[in-house]
């Protein structure tokens, strides 16, 4: 796998799924709305710590600066 993800992109997700974490276990958001929004969280953190996202290779998106 190459790295076609940022510093800033992988920064933003990991921002995104610590708040929706937050709010999930704050029970401002509950129910399947919840679960569904935790598992994407969870989803964000995986892929901010590998720097690879499997959405962005059909569509040719790369947000990291190298060319490795």
């Amino acid at each position: 796998m190459r790295k076609n993800m940022g510093s800033a992109d992988r920064i933003l997700r990991l921002v995104l799924a610590a708040i929706v974490a937050v709010l999930y276990f704050t029970n401002v958001i509950t129910g399947t709305l919840g679960i569904v929004l935790l598992v994407l969280a969870g989803v964000f953190v995986l892929t901010s710590l590998i720097s690879f996202c499997p959405l962005y290779v059909p569509f040719g998106i790369k947000t990291c600066k190298n060319n490795n």
